[in-house]
């Protein structure tokens, strides 16, 4: 059953889908018949519900920056918007129906990896596009699927390297229950334990619920918060983070002896919680992403400025916001080099697209249709920001790395449970990748091992 607070938040998405509708229809409503139907698909109800429109929101105003100079190949682009209800199986339902009945020639969306799991045979059925803005665990990739967000070797593992080595060896996990957390932590375990680490506990709680009395006491009962030794590992999604932090604060769990790293909880997420905390706050915790809006740039200046005049001076930006919005800029350069809006011929031409986002540059891996990222560490302050406390300062491509010891085999036997297909260790390769379509050499997903023990440092190109 979902708590209270799931359901409140649940009748609140509902006035915010509506009221996202009626800003898509008003602002499409002096549009010449002359355009392209692009699908907007997020959670406006339900659990996720805390995270998911403002990325919708992102992805709407890269829509309107684009119709604004002109559109993209004449035309201007009309979004679809679509609500998940944080359920997978209405995320298939509605990728189908924007498909077949909207016309849409993209879908931008999706958060969850069951979502995105549930969604992946209708974009392969049906050949058809989806960029995906969120982290995620890795061991997958799809002709079908643009992945902006990043994968553990991105995210996950920088961290808990970083950890380590300021002292944190011992790590209590806990994560919401379905694949990302579960897999993640599967290739967290085995990283912490390849570097001498420990694991102390393992805790998974259904989205949109409450984390378990039994479960804060679990980890009370395992910390040592007096050695500075600890340290919790979060990959929650959802409002759930909110009772996660309230009830560690109540039982004296804080930052100062046990921090939490956390992997799903960024600005957004973040302001939220600290609105409805009374007499705490996350001050001294930590979030591992590849953008934070703390990142003193001109171009993310600008972003955070954007962002704010079109929703408000109280808005804050994030990862998976700075994602949405510049997964449309980068779709726009594929149709651009494509010539054609068919998402046949704009896969062909996403790998080698790049663009100067507000993180920096970023690039999509011709290969894998994987993003390159940079990895950032970043402490909670005093103003409910982030403040990096360290970067990769490379880029790191998404890796396909054979295990260093038996210690990986976990993730095999794991991930082969829960996909029902055997993992390959061969790089996927996409249908033909030169300008002309040309003849499939393969299709469909090819679900990939990620053991990241080693951290690429190279650059795919300078600039």
């Amino acid at each position: 059953m979902l708590s209270l607070k799931s359901k409140s938040k649940t009748l609140i998405g509902v006035g915010l889908f509506v009221l996202f509708q009626f800003l898509a229809n008003s602002s499409n409503s002096d549009l010449k018949a002359d355009t392209v139907k692009v699908g907007v698909l997020n959670s406006f109800t339900g659990t996720m519900a805390i995270s998911e429109p403002a990325v919708a929101d992102a992805t709407l105003l890269a829509i309107r920056q684009i119709n604004a100079e002109g559109g993209v190949l004449g035309k201007r682009i009309e979004p679809i918007i679509a609500d998940g209800e944080s359920s997978p199986d209405v995320f298939a339902e509605q990728a189908q129906r924007l498909i077949t009945e909207e016309g849409v020639k993209v879908i931008f969306g999706g958060w969850t990896s069951a979502s995105r799991k549930k969604m992946i045979p209708v974009f392969e059925k049906l050949n058809h596009l989806l960029v995906y803005p969120v982290q995620y665990e890795g061991l997958e990739q799809s002709r079908n699927i643009i992945y902006l967000g990043a994968a553990p070797n991105q995210q996950i593992i920088p961290a808990i390297k970083w950890a380590i080595d300021h002292g944190r060896t011992r790590f209590y996990l806990i994560g919401s229950d379905y694949v990302f957390p579960r897999a993640a932590n599967e290739i967290v375990r085995d990283y912490v334990e390849y570097l001498g680490g420990k694991i102390i506990g393992e805790s998974y709680i259904p989205l949109g619920h409450d984390v378990p009395q039994e479960v804060i006491q679990d980890i009370i009962d395992v910390i040592d918060r007096g050695n500075h030794t600890d340290m919790i590992v979060n990959t929650i999604n959802g409002d759930t983070n909110f009772d996660l932090f309230q009830k560690l604060r109540e039982n004296d769990v804080g930052s100062v002896d046990v921090p939490t790293m956390s992997f799903s909880l960024s600005e957004n997420e973040l302001r939220q919680i600290n609105s409805r905390a009374i007499g705490w706050n996350l001050e001294g915790d930590y979030a591992a992403w590849n953008y934070f809006q703390s990142l003193s740039s001109e171009a993310n200046n600008k972003f955070v400025k954007q962002y704010q005049d079109a929703f408000g001076s109280d808005r804050v930006t994030s990862d998976p916001i700075e994602s949405a919005y510049s997964g449309v800029y980068l779709w726009k350069n594929a149709v651009i080099a494509a010539g054609s809006f068919e998402p046949e011929r704009v896969l062909v031409w996403f790998g080698h697209q790049s663009f100067f986002a507000p993180q920096g540059k970023i690039y999509i891996d011709n290969v894998n249709h994987h993003t390159w990222k940079r990895a950032r560490i970043g402490r909670i302050n005093s103003n409910q920001q982030f403040e990096i406390v360290w970067d990769q300062r490379v880029y790191l491509p998404r890796l396909f790395l054979h295990p260093v010891s038996d210690k990986a085999d976990p993730v095999r036997r794991w991930w082969n449970q829960w996909s029902g297909r055997i993992p390959d260790t061969r790089p996927f390769r996409s249908r033909s990748l030169s300008p002309s379509l040309g003849s499939p050499n393969t299709s469909g997903s090819r679900d990939c091992p990620l053991f990241p023990h080693l951290l690429h440092s190279g650059n795919p190109t300078s600039g």
